[in-house]
C-alpha cells in the first residue's frame, strides 16, 4: 500500500517515518500556527517556508520534516484554520444547510487568505472532511444520497466562497482603479453603462437592484441566492419522492 503523503499523515495524526527526523518540540500545529499568523497579518504572500522558519526561531530545513513543500503548507494550514462545523440538531434539513452555509461563510471571511487557498484545495484534513461529512449526513437524513449528495455539498461551499469573495472584496477597496465599497461600485458601473450597450443592467441599476448599504453584500443577496439554491434542493427531493414506487 502507498504511504500516506506526510503532511495529509501528520494532519491525522499518523505519524510517519521521515527521513530527516522531525525537531524535537516542533509540532505541525505550531507550524501552521506560525504560517496563519503571517497569513492573516500579511497575507498569503508572506508566507514562505523561511518566514515561517524564522517566526519559529528554527531553520527552513527543520519544517521540511513536517511539510515537505510549500503547497503542504497551504493544505496543512486550510484545515488547521478551519472550525468545527455546526452539529446536527433539531433542524430539518433546510435549517441546518443555512446554518452550514452562513458558517462557512463566515469563517472565510475571518480569514481572507483562505479565499485564494481553499477553492484549490481540495479538503484531506480532519477538519475539512468534517464539514463535508455534516452536510452529507444531514442529506442523507433528507433522502439524498451518493453523488448527488456531494454535488449538493460543493455547491454551497462554493456559494458560501463566492459570497466570502464578495463580501471580502467590498469591504473596502478592491483595487488601486476599483472603487470603495457597495456605493462606489453602484455610483462607478451608473457612469459606465448606458441603455444601448447593457439594456439589462443599466434597467437593474436604475431600479436599485444594486442597492447602496452593507446588507446589499452582507445578508439580503446572500439570502436570496441560499433561498434559490435550497428551493432547488427541496424540488429535487420532492422529485426523488414522487419517482419512488
Amino acid at each position: 500500500m502507498d504511504e500516506l503523503p506526510t503532511v495529509v499523515a501528520r494532519m491525522w495524526g499518523l505519524e510517519p517515518a521521515s527521513r530527516r527526523g522531525p525537531r524535537p518540540g516542533l509540532t505541525l500545529r505550531r507550524i501552521t500556527d506560525a504560517a496563519i499568523g503571517i497569513a492573516d497579518a500579511e497575507g498569503l504572500a508572506g508566507v514562505r517556508m523561511s518566514s515561517v522558519a524564522a517566526r519559529l526561531d528554527v531553520s527552513a530545513m527543520a519544517l521540511y520534516g513536517y511539510v515537505t513543500s510549500k503547497d503542504d503548507l497551504l493544505t496543512a494550514m486550510v484545515d488547521a484554520a478551519t472550525p468545527a462545523p455546526p452539529e446536527p440538531g433539531a433542524q430539518d434539513w433546510r435549517e441546518y444547510l443555512t446554518l452550514w452555509t452562513r458558517a462557512h461563510r463566515d469563517f472565510l471571511t475571518g480569514h481572507p487568505w483562505l479565499l485564494e487557498v481553499s477553492p484549490l484545495t481540495p479538503p484531506l484534513g480532519p477538519r475539512t472532511l468534517r464539514w463535508l461529512d455534516r452536510a452529507l449526513t444531514v442529506l442523507a437524513g433528507a433522502g439524498l444520497t451518493g453523488p448527488a449528495a456531494v454535488n449538493i455539498a460543493s455547491t454551497l461551499s462554493a456559494y458560501a466562497v463566492s459570497a466570502a469573495t464578495l463580501q471580502t472584496a467590498m469591504s473596502g477597496t478592491v483595487d488601486e482603479a476599483g472603487p470603495e465599497g457597495p456605493a462606489g461600485y453602484t455610483a462607478l458601473l451608473t457612469r459606465l453603462v448606458d441603455a444601448r450597450g447593457y439594456p439589462g443592467l443599466s434597467a437593474a441599476l436604475a431600479s436599485g437592484a444594486f442597492g447602496t448599504s452593507p446588507d446589499w453584500v452582507d445578508d439580503a443577496d446572500f439570502a436570496f441566492g441560499l433561498t434559490l439554491l435550497l428551493d432547488g434542493i427541496q424540488a429535487l427531493i420532492v422529485r426523488r419522492r414522487d419517482a419512488t414506487p
